[in-house]
């Protein structure tokens, strides 16, 4: 795919065990081995995935990542969260954050590429479509964004301007997931304070709309929502 992975990680044999399968797959690679050094590497280098570890020296992951996402150089490029920590209190920050995936220590090498190369696939098809066509199509639905309309085979679905958003939001990444929270500030924006009801209560209503369709939308209990992968 020639594709450039940034790799993040304190430890050496985890890094050349990453180097060697992505480079097997396919990928160009580089590495840094602290959060300070991955954020030059970031603006310099601009990879097209940064593979990041959560546990690192001096700088956190999650501070990384942040900055990462906050900085107008470097907050479109996806990112992939590599660490031993499972609590669901990591996986939902990374998540508000901005990260596109994440995988647990310890992990199959290929699971690695497998899941890199899907993050790779999502960002390409979204830019594609956003460049040639100014729609989207996910499961039979055709949502286009000059009209504003959602459109099935049996005609237009007649949605609010908020349930529009949603589903927009939920196609152009399928398979991510996003919290009530991240859901809260992009449609209804950062100073809106409402409670995680209001979330559901719109996913709820989209989901009637949608009928058949709507089962694509998937509850990813304790974290939030996200949109079934597929063409």
């Amino acid at each position: 795919m020639n594709a450039k992975i940034l790799i993040v990680e304190d430890e050496r044999d985890i890094v050349d065990l990453l180097q060697y399968n992505l480079q097997e797959a396919g990928f160009e690679t580089d590495y840094v081995r602290n959060g300070a050094d991955a954020l030059h590497r970031a603006v310099e280098k601009s990879p097209d995935l940064i593979l990041l570890d959560l546990m690192l020296p001096e700088v956190d992951g999650l501070i990384v990542c942040r900055l990462l996402k906050n900085d107008p150089r470097t907050k479109n490029i996806p990112i992939v969260m590599v660490t031993a920590k499972t609590e669901e209190q990591d996986r939902i920050a990374g998540l508000e954050l901005g990260v596109d995936d994440y995988i647990t220590k310890p992990f199959s090498p290929k699971e690695v590429v497998l899941r890199v190369s899907a993050v790779l696939r999502r960002i390409q098809v979204g830019n594609q479509q956003a460049a040639d066509t100014k729609q989207i199509q996910r499961h039979g639905l055709i949502i286009d964004l000059d009209k504003h309309q959602v459109l099935t085979e049996s005609g237009p679905i007649d949605l609010t301007a908020t349930e529009f958003k949603l589903i927009t939001l939920f196609a152009r990444s399928p398979g991510r997931v996003f919290t009530r929270d991240i859901l809260m500030d992009v449609i209804w924006g950062e100073e809106y304070y409402g409670i995680d009801r209001t979330v559901d209560t719109h996913v709820s209503r989209l989901r009637r709309k949608l009928g058949a369709f709507g089962e694509h939308i998937e509850t990813v209990h304790g974290v939030g929502y996200r949109f079934k992968e597929g063409s």
